[in-house]
């Protein structure tokens, strides 16, 4: 419970700093919020072929889910191989209770920049667009369950990734390509039967197409069914597909993390402290 404590006070204060940050507040923003405004003005007011809704609304619940995608498959991988980098991994493993202090406050810290990135993105889709929220109870849960199984599906899976790649920067480069290749196929932009056959079985092998399509069957009316693989919003494989992914994440994320912490030792820290150093110099 102590470290449940620290970890959440920890992540709300990381939470606070990043908040305050402002060019990095800035740049995040722009990217994610500012390309779906940008998009949703340029080309929003167009409807969906053979449907009556907007390409706005799509791509507000599509950019929904692919901020949770990215927080958790960028932001968060790359925050735990800088701390390790850094040898702050190391010092917390001779504390009583602080790696687990650190992976919740982490967690604390990661889901409070996904709840600003929905909250924002909602703002701006019903300022800017035709975007409605919810008019039913049912709606609304479908809204609820899916964006909590969507962030529990990747945030474990982030975890993970941190601790098999070899460094912040490794880890950006690495993860954006593949990130930016799922943003683009996984109907965040344009609907899913615009897209080839196998184009479409890549997509729905990944939570980002399915926590869209779930988002979707909540913001859009059934008329939106037509751009829908099956005409279907298909709720009990969003939620088996998701699930699976989540319990994959749980279970994988705390072995590799564990393994990750027991490797460090000084040695190791030097060793990369001379490569960053020495690639500095060039």
């Amino acid at each position: 419970m102590r470290a449940l404590s620290i970890g959440m006070r920890r992540g709300l204060a990381e939470h606070g700093q990043y908040l305050r940050n402002r060019r990095e507040l800035f740049g995040s923003l722009l990217g994610t919020v500012g390309i779906f405004l940008a998009l949703a003005l340029w080309q929003g007011g167009e409807p969906v072929e053979g449907t009556q809704a907007s390409k706005a609304v799509l791509m507000a619940a599509g950019f929904v889910a692919f901020s949770i995608f990215s927080v958790a498959l960028l932001g968060l991988p790359m925050t735990i191989t800088a701390d390790r980098e850094e040898g702050a991994l190391l010092r917390l493993r001779a504390i009583p209770g602080g790696i687990p202090a650190y992976l919740v406050g982490r967690a604390v810290s990661v889901l409070a920049q996904i709840v600003m990135y929905v909250v924002l993105i909602f703002a701006t889709g019903l300022a800017f667009t035709d975007l409605t929220l919810p008019s039913t109870a049912g709606d609304w849960f479908t809204l609820v369950w899916v964006l909590a199984l969507g962030t529990l599906a990747v945030v474990p899976l982030g975890a993970a990734l941190g601790a098999l790649l070899p460094g912040p920067r490794n880890a950006a480069s690495i993860m954006s390509l593949p990130t930016t290749g799922l943003m683009i196929i996984s109907g965040v932009m344009l609907p899913m039967t615009v897209m080839a056959e196998p184009v479409r079985w890549i997509a729905q092998a990944f939570p980002l197409y399915w926590t869209g399509l779930g988002l979707r069957s909540a913001l859009l009316p059934d008329s939106m069914l037509a751009a829908e693989i099956g005409q279907s919003w298909r709720p009990g494989e969003t939620a088996a597909v998701l699930g699976a992914w989540a319990v994959a994440g749980l279970l994988l994320a705390p072995w590799l993390l564990r393994r990750m912490t027991a490797r460090e030792s000084g040695a190791r820290l030097a060793e990369r402290q001379e490569r960053r150093a020495a690639q500095g110099a060039f």
